[in-house]
């Protein structure tokens, strides 16, 4: 304990000494320190209703709710709501097709979205619809504020018209071809072929994409906020820091071009809410989508009693930040806050915008099986491998990120499971078999540990800050230097030389505080397999109670956290998210030898690619379910693997953790009912309880290659 203390002193009054840094935010300085509680309101775009949450999606949600639930670990009441996006004519075309209404189509698609996010461990304190009461409400209340304001002109315009589903047609539902380079079937706005812009009346040969007649112009009266008189409010909004420079710039085209009044009205049939007093005429869906954050936290205060006025009336002290995709940042840099200005309600402190998802390279393909559906990723990989491979490609500009599957498994399995994990499975086994899983009272390396608490303010800034990737390189690099620390000492060598177990228990238990300062730090990105740590450590892993190491602390039993992953599960995935394709037949299994048969002879070139290792059993335990099989997490010195080994007859899991043994390490990964098994350790005897593990002689050491 002195030892501890003398380095806490030494931390607060050296060079090292913690500050809580300010991060300025819309021209303001926003404490971050843990201490300072703020009130944060935080939203991401609203999904479409009409279609299945993709990767894309996920990477929006994910992005938020690392930052949401950071900002709750400091010790912040910080609320993440969302809702779905449940108007506008592809909804009721889409419902009309399957043969249901668009409230049941939307309700369906809710409880999807919902699911996949659930999936995805996104933690929203509300996920409501922009078909409520609550949208109903605040959309006829802004409106009727913009037009007593005089911020809303009629006129009339000329639009195509369908004749035979008399029907208006927004420019994608007409198609024909484009008047550039002749492509034919290119939509009414844009030509995929040569990237040519023109109007619907330009094409050649245009016809609607709902019917197949042939558009006519029709006039008819629209509603238009005027956009134009907030001009000046706009400059100034975009001089803010509230946007990334990089998005603020691309606005500036906006207003340096001139500003034109934005058309908020279709007319029926349309699916959405009817304009007050003005029948026939819709609300456009842009309309009251954002609106739909105010109703969806309308809706939270409804149902909890937490306050509503303070987040959206001028003049409090809360945050509110929007999360969204750059694709749709005219809607939320220009019209959104024009809109909240007019309607005398707060501009956002901050609109965060983020890049598109690709997939190894390209944009996502579903011929290439690289338009991955959330819910095709979930049936065959666990949602914190994304979750962290994305917080490891993330920074705050609105760069596209890159999922490149090959790196994506090397990168989990290498720093996830092989250098986190890998600190608590290695140093779990020694205390459990020698020191009833219990923690030194003192500290052996108190200069050590204070330097990984000390970068928690540097990463807490990082996270603030969006800046994820950075923030992750800054907690591996912790990683790496928790790992020294154990080889250096190398506890299982220790561990066979009489007199020296103090030292081994002094070791590990360094190695399970640095385990528990990283998960801290992890815990944002891989809440799951934190709250897995948190029931083996005993303790909390929120910021809060970061300063603070476990001395003469009793750790549960150590389970393992998460698994490799398997390539094939990510093969299996692409495969699924192919088209569907005629079945090919599998050749025939061959027979299962007879037990008395002859082995097959190899040749020596064969047996020459077995790559025979020295591995240490750092964990084992029963496998609920199994008869024979035994869960064994080994070690190979730089990585650890997973093993279901049948040899549950002749060992009892306590009896076998700190032994060395040797596997076979490049044995394809197994998919079992029970998990992966990533390896085959060797063992000899007739069966039963007549089954002898292969030890290697004294001196051998974990990840030796056996010659």
């Amino acid at each position: 304990m002195p030892r501890w203390q003398s380095a806490q002193r030494m931390k607060s009054t050296g060079k090292t000494a913690i500050v809580a840094p300010l991060f300025h935010v819309h021209g303001h300085p926003v404490n971050m320190a843990a201490n300072a509680p703020r009130k944060i309101l935080v939203t991401s775009a609203l999904p479409y209703a009409n279609g299945p949450l993709h990767l894309g999606h996920m990477l929006e949600q994910v992005q938020t709710d690392i930052w949401v639930r950071f900002q709750k670990s400091r010790g912040h009441d910080c609320l993440y709501v969302c809702a779905d996006d449940a108007h506008g004519t592809a909804i009721m075309l889409a419902a009309e097709k399957l043969g249901i209404t668009p409230e049941q189509h939307i309700e369906t698609m809710r409880k999807a979205h919902e699911q996949d996010s659930a999936g995805f461990l996104i933690d929203f304190a509300n996920f409501h619809s922009t078909h409520s009461d609550e949208n109903r409400k605040w959309s006829e209340e802004i409106y009727s504020r913009l037009k007593s304001n005089g911020h809303i002109a009629s006129r009339d315009i000329i639009q195509a018209f369908d004749p035979e589903k008399q029907l208006f047609l927004a420019d994608r539902f007409i198609k024909g071809t484009c008047p550039r380079c002749k492509t034919a079937d290119q939509y009414g706005d844009n030509c995929e072929a040569c990237g040519a812009t023109y109007s619907p009346a330009e094409l050649i040969d245009p016809v609607s994409a709902i019917s197949g007649a042939t558009p006519i112009d029709r006039e008819s009266e629209h509603f238009f906020f005027k956009l134009p008189a907030f001009t000046t409010m706009l400059k100034t909004w975009l001089d803010s820091d509230t946007l990334q420079p990089q998005v603020a710039n691309k606005l500036r085209e906006w207003t340096d071009a001139g500003l034109q009044e934005w058309d908020i009205s279709r007319d029926a049939p349309y699916f959405g809410f009817e304009i007050p007093g003005e029948p026939g005429k819709y609300f456009y869906v842009w309309l009251d989508a954002p609106i739909g954050y105010i109703a969806s936290f309308d809706n939270y205060c409804a149902r909890t009693g937490h306050e509503f006025d303070a987040y959206w009336h001028p003049g409090g002290d809360t945050e509110l930040y929007h999360f969204i995709g750059k694709d749709i940042i005219n809607f939320h840099g220009l019209f959104w806050p024009a809109m909240l200005h007019s309607a005398g309600l707060r501009t956002p402190t901050a609109i965060y915008a983020h890049g598109f998802l690709t997939v190894n390279g390209t944009k996502m393909s579903k011929s290439r099986g690289t338009f991955i559906n959330a819910s095709t990723y979930l049936e065959h990989l666990d949602a914190e491998y994304l979750r962290y491979y994305f917080a490891a490609k993330l920074s705050n500009s609105v760069d596209d990120i890159d999922l490149n599957l090959e790196d994506f498994v090397q990168r989990v399995n290498s720093d996830v499971v092989g250098k986190v994990v890998n600190i608590a499975s290695r140093c779990a086994g020694f205390l459990h078999k020698g020191f009833d899983d219990t923690l030194t009272d003192s500290c052996a390396e108190p200069e050590l540990l204070a330097q990984c608490i000390a970068a928690g303010e540097q990463i807490a800034a990082l996270y603030e800050a969006r800046e994820f990737n950075k923030a992750i390189r800054e907690i591996i690099a912790l990683a790496d230097k928790a790992n020294q620390y154990i080889d250096g000492k190398k506890p299982w060598v220790l561990a066979k030389e009489e007199g020296r177990q103090a030292e081994v228990h002094e070791v590990c238990s360094v190695g399970i505080n640095l385990f528990r300062v990283l998960m801290t730090y992890l815990k944002p990105v891989l809440p799951a397999m934190a709250q897995k740590a948190e029931s083996f450590l005993n303790t909390s892993l929120d910021w809060s109670a970061l300063e603070e190491p476990l001395l003469g602390h009793t750790l549960a039993r150590f389970t393992p956290l998460i698994t490799r992953i398997d390539p094939k599960q990510v093969e299996a995935m692409v495969a699924a998210s192919k088209p569907a394709e005629a079945a090919v037949e599998k050749p025939a299994t061959p027979e299962k030898k007879q037990q008395n048969e002859a082995p097959q002879t190899i040749e020596f070139d064969d047996f020459a690619k077995v790559d025979l290792r020295i591995a240490q059993i750092i964990a084992a335990e029963h496998v609920e379910g199994a008869d024979k099989l035994l869960r064994l997490q080994l070690s190979l010195g730089d990585e650890q693997k997973q093993v279901f080994a049948g040899i549950k007859s002749a060992y009892q899991p306590e009896d076998l953790v700190g032994k060395l043994t040797v596997m076979v390490a490049n044995l394809a990964p197994r998919k079992m009912r029970f998990g992966i098994s990533e390896g085959m350790v060797l063992a000899a005897g007739p069966g039963g309880e007549e089954l002898y593990l292969l030890e290697p002689h004294a001196g051998a050491k974990p990840g030796m290659q056996v010659k």
